[in-house]
């Protein structure tokens, strides 16, 4: 203070939750941020859990505000501001969380990622136009953990606002050019919204009732309830970009002959690979969007074939206490205090405070086991869920860990019968006696239109998102794939394929990474 003046703001951001072992008590934070507002800080900001600690801060399985109950405990103690901070992503919540007590101001840093005119949207009474920050971590944290450019999953522009301008076609363009987007998934939402944007005549074909594609399942997922916001979004920009939509439609090669569209842009998407073994007709082998849609009443010995990221998502529902799958987005403002404290149940979070560092002893070996019985399978030996996000794998695997879901590797799978799922397991025959086998094996690009096409006519074709490369279902490279297509379609060729450049960080980073694991 003495160096700055008295005009300068100083804010302190102080750990207010350790979430760690031994860390600080209530009264020693106390202590401490009235020592801070004496020696003279203008605001203190609200600081969630050291990097160590092994709980969800800022992740999506966070409710919104999940944690603006720490800072409201302070707010009688000191006289200066108090910021809340964490899983605050949509003006209702900041807004609840000021005009209720919780904090005299709050902090957000990824919502602007996802939307950089988040404040003037809410300002100007758009919310609805706001594209929400989904608390994913994949192309933001992630990324910058593997020496790559923060961006946005639901935002590509983040990061690459030079590189990806919106820029209108030539007036010969304009009037010429007819795009069919078939599939709205989210790299056709992408895609259809993007060329709307930039006024080129465009329509979105999707052969079910609603667009989103695997959104659509993902969004029932508990914890996984934002990507209901994300459709929100883009059905906002569909009707803002004059895209005509048209639904429950499914595109033949005719309808394309037939039509005048001057550039067919494929999103189809990636079907579920099938269970290759003995008895994979058995009544007992269902598929992940059965269960993810609510189809089948899945029994209680589950066995669940698959640990990428779906066969994570199926094991996290059919694990949790609730056993519902949800029916609506994340509820506005501030998340309802009963699921916050569910919430600090699970992870084990001291809410009164009174233990060091906010933890509460473990309350048995069984606590938090699931009703069902759930074994996660995979072929690698490797750990279960490498390929999740660097960020937040981790989480996963703690919560179906804490539930006591079963996970085994290096499986071989036999056959299914009336007794169960048989597999071997390091050479040595098991047999599961499971009431269902979910398929989550991986999937598979559809291409079945793609393959009918006749590309010597004088229109240009493209594939994107899963329909272009189907592994692990990846809605970054969907959205970004769409978005960089979108921008630049007018002069791009049939087939081309616009991916988001690897710099030379990340090529450094990877390559002194191999060596580090060879040696």
């Amino acid at each position: 203070r003495q160096a700055l003046g008295e005009d300068a703001i100083i804010i302190f951001r102080l750990s207010m939750l350790d979430l760690v072992k031994k860390g600080s008590t209530f009264q020693e934070i106390l202590l401490l941020a009235q020592a801070i507002e004496n020696a003279g800080a203008s605001i203190i900001n609200t600081g969630i859990g050291w990097h160590e600690a092994r709980i969800p801060t800022i992740a999506t399985a966070v409710p919104r505000g999940g944690f603006a109950w720490v800072t409201k405990k302070l707010m009688p103690h000191v006289d200066i501001p108090l910021c809340a901070t964490n899983r605050i992503n949509e003006p209702l919540t900041a807004e609840q969380v000021i005009a209720d007590g919780y904090a005299d101001m709050v902090s957000m840093a990824r919502p602007f990622l996802a939307d950089p005119n988040f404040i003037q949207k809410a300002q100007e009474g758009r919310e609805d136009e706001i594209n929400t920050c989904i608390g994913c971590n994949q192309a933001c944290l992630d990324n910058v953990f593997q020496a790559k450019r923060a961006s946005c999953l639901v935002n590509p522009y983040a990061g690459y606002e030079k590189d990806l301008e919106v820029k209108l076609p030539s007036q010969s363009d304009l009037e010429t050019m007819n795009v069919a987007v078939i599939g709205g998934g989210p790299a056709g939402l992408a895609c259809a919204t993007t060329l709307g944007k930039r006024g080129i005549k465009t329509t979105l074909f999707e052969k079910d009732e609603i667009v989103g594609g695997q959104f659509n399942l993902a969004k029932r997922v508990p914890g996984k309830e934002e990507f209901y916001e994300t459709l929100r979004y883009f059905r906002k920009q569909l009707d803002l970009n004059n895209v005509d939509v048209i639904l429950g439609k499914e595109v033949s090669p005719d309808d394309i002959a037939n039509s005048s569209f001057t550039h067919v842009v494929l999103s189809t998407g990636v079907v579920p690979r099938n269970l290759n073994i003995q008895g994979s007709d058995h009544p007992k082998v269902i598929g992940y969007t059965d269960v993810l849609q609510g189809k089948v009443k899945v029994g209680q010995k589950v066995a669940v074939v698959g640990a990428g990221g779906i066969g994570f998502d199926v094991s996290e529902f059919l694990s949790d206490p609730k056993g519902d799958l949800t029916s609506e987005g994340p509820q506005a403002g501030i998340a309802k205090e009963e699921k916050i404290k569910e919430f600090a149940e699970e992870w084990n979070i001291d809410m009164s405070q009174g233990e060091r560092g906010g933890l509460l002893a473990k309350k048995g070996t069984d606590f938090h086991a699931s009703d069902r019985q759930i074994f996660l399978l995979q072929r690698k030996t490797s750990k279960h869920g490498k390929g999740l996000g660097k960020t937040t794998g981790w989480i996963h695997r703690t919560s179906l860990k804490n539930r006591k879901v079963e996970m085994i590797g290096g499986v071989e799978y036999k056959r299914v019968s009336d007794e169960g799922l048989h597999l071997s397991v390091k050479g040595k025959d098991m047999l599961l006696n499971v009431d269902h086998v979910v398929v989550c094996a991986g999937q598979e690009s559809n291409r079945d239109l793609w393959n009918t096409l006749n590309e010597d006519d004088s229109r240009k074709y493209f594939l994107i998102g899963g329909s272009e490369t189907a592994a692990e279902v990846d809605a970054m490279r969907a959205i970004d794939q769409g978005t960089r297509l979108g921008l630049k379609i007018e002069t791009a060729n049939t087939g081309d394929v616009f991916n988001q450049p690897v710099s030379t960080s990340f090529k450094i980073f990877s390559a002194a990474r191999r060596l580090l694991m060879k040696d």
